[in-house]
């Protein structure tokens, strides 16, 4: 069985991610064995995503996939965009402070996105896609499910925040595995 190295931290995202490479394209999806942290310094989701796909590979001599996602509101100019997971401290903070930017904004239309790159085992990006999810920022938060900005991220088809369906149902929908189709459909034509 063949290897990728995702370049995260996140358990939570290798075991929803390998468990599609597994069935579909018998590659093994690994955590890197040490701590590799790249500093996010691009100005987009996909030069973001390159840069730990990139360095990940580099130092663990293996392909690697990266994803850089985030939230972007029409009304705050793509706002808070690459800086979602650093808008404040923790994702209560980081609503708090979206909401309160709201406050006077008729326009709540927004967006999460998610940029994925595969680099080969020398670091040299070969493949990247992206996947978005639409929807609006609602004033208060709704459902337990998800993280982040999902209590607040109404989808108007489902009448429900992402926060408010289940995980099956976000995974049909989100940006990450639109995004993540696109990887998996490239896969499929190298194997």
């Amino acid at each position: 069985m063949k290897k990728i190295v995702l370049a995260t931290k996140n358990k939570n995202k290798l075991k929803e991610i390998n468990s599609l490479f597994k069935s579909l394209l018998d590659i093994d999806v690994v955590l890197p064995d040490s701590d590799i942290d790249v500093e996010e310094t691009g100005e987009t989701f996909l030069e973001n995503a390159s840069l730990k796909a990139s360095e990940t590979a580099k130092k663990m001599h293996l392909p690697s996939l990266a994803d850089d996602s985030g939230l972007c509101v029409d009304a705050l100019n793509g706002r808070p965009g690459v800086y979602s997971s650093r808008y404040e401290k923790d994702d209560d903070s980081r609503i708090n402070k979206l909401l309160s930017e709201l406050k006077d904004k008729d326009n709540r239309s927004a967006h999460f996105c998610c940029a994925m790159a595969l680099s080969d085992e020398n670091g040299n990006i070969f493949f990247t896609a992206e996947g978005r999810c639409f929807g609006e920022i609602i004033n208060e938060k709704k459902g337990s499910n998800g993280f982040g900005y999902d209590p607040v991220f109404f989808i108007p088809e489902l009448g429900k925040t992402l926060a408010e369906i289940s995980m099956d149902e976000k995974n049909k929908i989100s940006h990450r595995s639109k995004a993540l189709s696109q990887v998996i459909d490239f896969l499929k034509t190298k194997a």
